[in-house]
């Protein structure tokens, strides 16, 4: 008797399951504004030095003495994307300073400024603007981003050993409540050491509501339900980002999108009252009498039948014990795990590179940000029709070539044709983060299904650390364009991307298929998985094991 089988009787999907999946799901959404915050908070208007002296000056040409003024004080861009120089103002002496013919100074030096005006044609008021995070300081911002994601990579271990210890309910209580704290406190950051700690705490808390929730909605679904609940989940994900953007066009202020985004999160609480415990961790924790309230209420709610014994008859189940480690004590093995890191961290470095850094791409930039969400929607269907048809090594091989051609496309596109085929380079882009979104779901499967039952979980929480550190240094390769500058420095971001992947899809040809295979059991079975003696084993069978299909998840 397993806990599965009991979920079976109980209802794999009833009326009591979907009640709570409703609850779980707008918990859910509300987590996924906070992955991609930075993207409105932290963007970058187009600015230029202030005027020197000039208390009343904008962005905005005022008239024609300012545009007279501009001229002389202001250095013309050497980038074509910009008209003005972002961080120069030119030494003017009164005496000595001789003007051309445009009223621009020949004899005067360049000195760096230290206070800026922004355009207010797509944002009034962002975090950037209020702590000049340009010129120099411009790497503060792909450095908050960064410190963000430490933050999802430490809360991701440590809620897990939180749900483990005191429970999925209590768990999601701490997280949405800290959450609701931290992201209040940092819509009111005084500094940017404040702001940074806050993001901090941010994605630490939000990772581990949106994990526990994950958590909650599968322990409660039967067997046969599983891959299609996973589905949904992930395919609502998005619905939270649209909501962001709504905000963010019409709000326009930094300050004020965080508490958007904040305060539906602290009335999620009083759902929270309405969600049930886990019965599979209460059963695991011997809290017999609770699980069986709770799965004969599930029983009654789903009319159908349930009997306590068959929770009695649960047999103990042993932890696993495997160590990481052990996944290099073979060659074959080890090198098939450091392929399977390496695509973790190519997926996730792609799919948040091209969400966070939307600014990177030609067009108008709320456009663009809600192409990037909208493309997730196919993403994650594309993996649904493709895995079970075509095998897990082939579909990932695809997403990753056909994802990878496309950004190292862009290279082209904006080399030769500029803003002329800007938005064929945008189609591009768009067309490499929807096939991210597919990757990412499939090497999910892989590494569940490649990693021996022994070291899965140890093996699972391992690949998503590498995750975490693809989407720590996505930021930075974005931040490349400035360095390379000029036109084609667009383009460098996408073709690091497109090369990664690339590089992606040839070590994937290393693995294994994992379709209608027995999965490997122990640490020996993984390392013959290939060999002839494993493939015999799985013949002498009469029926081949067949697990339940490993749900989708791409931002875990």
């Amino acid at each position: 008797m397993k806990f599965d089988d009991i979920l079976s009787d109980v209802g794999d999907f009833g009326w009591y399951q979907k009640r709570n999946f409703i609850l779980l799901i707008i918990g859910w959404t509300l987590t996924a504004p906070f992955m991609v915050l930075s993207v409105f908070v932290l963007a970058m208007p187009e600015h230029r030095c202030k005027l020197p002296g000039y208390d009343n000056d904008t962005y905005a040409i005022q008239s024609d003495t300012h545009q007279l003024l501009l001229d002389e004080y202001i250095p013309l861009s050497s980038d074509s994307e910009h008209l003005y120089d972002q961080c120069h103002v030119y030494e003017i002496d009164q005496y000595n300073t001789v003007f051309d013919n445009h009223s621009h100074p020949v004899n005067s030096s360049i000195l760096k400024c230290s206070e800026w005006v922004y355009s207010s044609e797509l944002f009034d008021y962002t975090f950037v603007m209020k702590e000049n995070l340009v010129c120099d300081n411009k790497y503060k911002i792909s450095l908050s981003k960064t410190i963000f994601f430490g933050g999802v990579l430490v809360g991701s271990f440590m809620f897990g050993i939180i749900s483990d210890t005191i429970g999925r309910r209590k768990t999601l209580l701490i997280a949405t409540l800290f959450l609701f704290a931290s992201g209040l406190t940092l819509a009111w950051s005084q500094s940017y050491t404040m702001f940074v700690i806050l993001r901090f705490c941010t994605g630490f808390c939000n990772v581990g509501m949106f994990i526990t929730i994950y958590v909650i909605a599968m322990e409660w679904v039967g067997p046969s339900k599983r891959m299609l609940v996973g589905l949904v989940i992930h395919l609502v994900g998005p619905t939270g980002e649209l909501y962001m953007l709504a905000v963010a066009y019409f709000v326009r202020t930094w300050n004020w999108i965080i508490i958007a985004m904040v305060v539906p999160i602290g009335l999620f609480t009083v759902l929270w009252w309405f969600i049930p415990e886990s019965p599979r961790w209460l059963c695991g924790k011997g809290k017999l009498k609770e699980a069986n309230n709770l799965l004969r209420c599930a029983a009654k709610v789903n009319k159908t039948t349930f009997s306590e014994k068959m929770v009695d008859n649960l047999p103990i189940e042993k932890k696993e014990a495997g160590k990481v480690w052990l996944l290099f004590t073979d060659r074959t093995l080890g090198c098939r795990t450091l392929v399977i890191f390496y695509n973790w961290m190519v997926a996730s470095m792609v799919f948040y590179g091209l969400t966070l850094n939307t600014g990177m791409l030609y067009g108008d930039y709320y456009i663009n940000y809600m192409l990037v969400v909208l493309v997730e929607y196919p993403g994650h269907i594309l993996t649904l029709l493709m895995v079970d048809r075509y095998g897990r090594r082939k579909s990932h091989f695809i997403y990753m070539l056909v994802g990878g051609v496309s950004c190292l496309s862009t290279i082209f596109t904006v080399t030769f044709g500029g803003k002329d085929l800007q938005s064929l380079t945008t189609a591009l882009a768009m067309l490499g983060k929807l096939f991210a979104t597919a990757a990412f779901a499939t090497i999910y499967i892989i590494s569940a299904e490649l990693f021996p039952t022994a070291i899965r979980n140890a093996g699972m929480g391992s690949s998503s650390l590498w995750a975490r550190v693809g989407g720590m240094i996505s930021p930075f390769i974005a931040d490349t364009a400035d360095l390379i500058g000029g036109t084609s420095g667009k383009a460098i971001p996408l073709v690091i991307f497109g090369a990664a992947s690339l590089v992606a899809a040839g070590l994937t040809l290393t693995l294994p298929e994992t379709l209608n295979r027995q999965l490997p059991e122990t640490i020996e079975d993984g390392k013959n998985f290939t060999k002839k003696a494993y493939k015999e084993k799985e013949k002498a069978h009469d029926l081949i094991i067949k697990e339940p299909q490993i749900s989708i998840i791409t931002k875990l």
